[in-house]
């Protein structure tokens, strides 16, 4: 089992999680963090500090598999990110969406550290 990042998490990009990761496995896109599930070591404490519930266990709400194939591609071409950053200032408006991987989602990679 690894963590994942999920739909939820798109288009608000809370960074509270990055900063709790003892193993610094998450990456950052424009709108958008994921985890390297190679470099995750599965201690879950990065869950319970996303405000909008966007990280899961890959074995919980991922039946297809889409977002852990997510995770590990983005994962490998996206900056490390390490350091709490504001989130964008539309976020909390967003924050209950559902479907935002079709209308918000960006390959582009984020700044990183």
């Amino acid at each position: 089992m690894t963590y994942i990042v999920t739909d939820a998490c798109i288009a608000c990009k809370y960074t509270d999680c990055v900063e709790v990761c003892p193993v610094d496995c998450f990456y950052e896109g424009e709108n958008f963090l994921v985890i390297h599930p190679d470099e995750c070591i599965d201690c879950g404490v990065c869950e319970p500090e996303c405000p909008v519930e966007a990280i899961k266990p890959d074995t919980e709400d991922d039946p297809d598999g889409k977002w852990l194939e997510l995770n590990t591609r983005f994962a490998d071409i996206w900056p490390n990110i390490t350091r709490i950053k504001a989130a964008p200032t539309d976020a909390d408006a967003k924050a209950n969406e559902t479907g935002k991987f079709d209308k918000y989602f960006s390959e582009k990679p984020g700044e990183g550290d």
